[in-house]
């Protein structure tokens, strides 16, 4: 069942957006060589908690997880797409690093994700990170009022082809309100004009997540959560929750 908003409702979910948004401008600015990974997800942790704020991912479990996730963000470095857990990992000049953050306030939810790179890029990575905001500003551009979800997809997709990355195969956006993971799923992949109509009031999280090697399979790490490409090129993933109003998309989870 897919819910419906009210304007005041998205307006909720925009401050809990706000934590979201600036968890990960704090993730980001922290993120140099020599830091472990736990460290930022500590700082996300206090941002979030400062702000009255609670964190959906700690302890989230979903079907496939075989344990609850530990930490309040997900730290994804290199070859890991997504659902990376932080742990006592030191970043390294050159390492391309994907964070994933959620957070609930007053009864609603936001999620965004960001990828970059720690210090200069290694040749490709710039690229592939680029296309992947560039995919994720085109899907929201195709979040309107009269579109199909299928539009959504297709913007997305149709970036990832034409430079021949891959996208998670089975792994996509999805609805987002009073829980993080609500209908409709949002696929990286899709025929334009085909799908659920968009209406005033859905929010979407839509999150575009590309891998380097042009492959859509993908390998469970050991965790049972991480996500890793199966050639062990780079991938990058990005997100933001998106409202979907009479005057145009709205991005939620800008800080």
């Amino acid at each position: 069942m897919v819910e419906i908003k009210t304007d005041a409702e998205l307006e909720a979910m925009r401050e809990a957006g706000r934590v979201v948004g600036r968890a990960l401008a704090a993730v980001r600015e922290r993120a140099v060589a020599g830091v472990r990974l736990t460290e930022l997800d500590e700082v996300a942790r206090t941002v979030i908690h400062e702000a009255g704020a609670s964190a959906p991912f700690l302890n989230y479990r979903p079907s496939f997880a075989p344990t609850p996730f530990p930490a309040v963000i997900c730290t994804s470095v290199n070859d890991v797409v997504v659902h990376g857990i932080p742990d006592g990992y030191r970043l390294r000049t050159g390492d391309l690093v994907s964070v994933d953050c959620g957070a609930r306030l007053d009864g609603w939810t936001g999620d965004a994700a960001i990828s970059f790179t720690v210090g200069p890029a290694r040749p490709g990575d710039a690229e592939l990170i680029d296309a992947a905001e560039r995919a994720l500003r085109a899907g929201i551009a195709a979040a309107t009022p009269g579109g199909r979800l299928g539009d959504i997809g297709h913007a997305v997709g149709a970036i990832a082809e034409e430079h021949g990355y891959g996208i998670l195969a089975d792994f996509g956006g999805h609805g987002i309100g009073r829980r993080m993971h609500e209908d409709p799923h949002v696929p990286n992949r899709s025929r334009p004009g085909r799908g659920m109509p968009l209406r005033h009031g859905m929010a979407l999280a839509i999150e575009p997540m590309f891998t380097a090697g042009g492959r859509d399979s993908y390998l469970t790490a050991p965790d049972g959560w991480a996500l890793l490409t199966v050639d062990g090129s780079r991938a990058a993933h990005v997100e933001h929750t998106v409202a979907i109003t009479d005057d145009g998309p709205r991005v939620l989870t800008l800080p």
